[in-house]
C-alpha cells in the first residue's frame, strides 16, 4: 500500500464520518424541534371540553348542591363521585366508593385552588374555583385511602385531608339500594 492509497483512504473514512456526524445532528435538531412542537402545542391547547360554575352558589343550587355530594350508582353501574374542596375541608370528608367499578370524580371548589391526591393510586388533580375537574378512577383492592390537598391552600392547609374507603362491590350496591348519596357518615 502506497502513502497516496493511505491518504486517499483517510480522505473517504473522513467523508463518511462528516456524512454520520450530520445526519446525526439532523436527527437530534429534528427531535428537539417535534419536542418543542408537542410541548407549546400541548401547553397551548384547550382541554376538550371545559366545565364551569359558579363558585359563589355551590351550595345553593346545581351540580354542587349538599343533597348531590358525595357517591351515585348510575343506571350503567358505573359510580358518580361529587365533591368540593374549601379552606380547609372536603366535602364530603370521607367518600365511599366500591372496588373493580369505573368511578367519575367530578369536583370543583368554592374558594382557592385545592388539589386532590390519592395517596397510593394514580390520581391527581387540581379544583379551580368556577371550573369543574372530573378525573376517571378505579379501585383494585378494598380499604381506606388518604385524600390531601396537595395545592397550597393558605393556613391551615396541613390540615386539610379527606378519605376515599373502598368498599366491596356487592356491599356498595346493597347500600346504593336505599337511594341518595353515599359517605362514610354513619359508619
Amino acid at each position: 500500500m502506497t502513502a497516496e492509497d493511505s491518504h486517499h483512504g483517510a480522505d473517504i473514512a473522513a467523508r463518511v464520518e462528516r456524512r454520520w456526524a450530520t445526519v446525526a445532528v439532523i436527527i437530534i435538531v429534528m427531535m428537539a424541534v417535534l419536542a418543542a412542537f408537542a410541548g407549546i402545542h400541548r401547553a397551548t391547547m384547550p382541554q376538550p371540553r371545559v366545565e364551569t360554575t359558579d363558585p359563589s352558589r355551590l351550595h345553593l343550587s346545581g351540580e354542587f348542591v349538599e343533597s348531590n355530594l358525595g357517591s351515585v350508582l348510575e343506571a350503567n353501574g358505573a359510580v358518580t363521585v361529587r365533591a368540593i374542596g374549601q379552606q380547609y375541608s372536603f366535602t364530603p370528608a370521607c367518600i365511599v366508593v366500591p372496588s373493580d367499578t369505573p368511578i367519575t370524580l367530578r369536583a370543583t371548589s368554592a374558594d382557592v385552588v385545592h388539589g386532590i391526591l390519592i395517596q397510593g393510586t394514580n390520581v391527581n388533580t387540581m379544583l379551580v374555583p368556577g371550573y369543574i375537574s372530573e378525573q376517571l378512577m378505579r379501585f383494585t383492592r378494598t380499604g381506606d385511602y388518604l385524600m390531601p390537598c396537595q395545592e397550597f391552600c393558605s393556613f391551615g392547609h396541613e390540615g386539610m385531608w379527606g378519605k376515599v374507603r373502598v368498599i366491596d362491590k356487592a356491599e356498595f350496591a346493597n347500600r346504593a339500594k336505599a337511594g341518595g348519596r353515599l359517605s362514610c357518615v354513619g359508619q
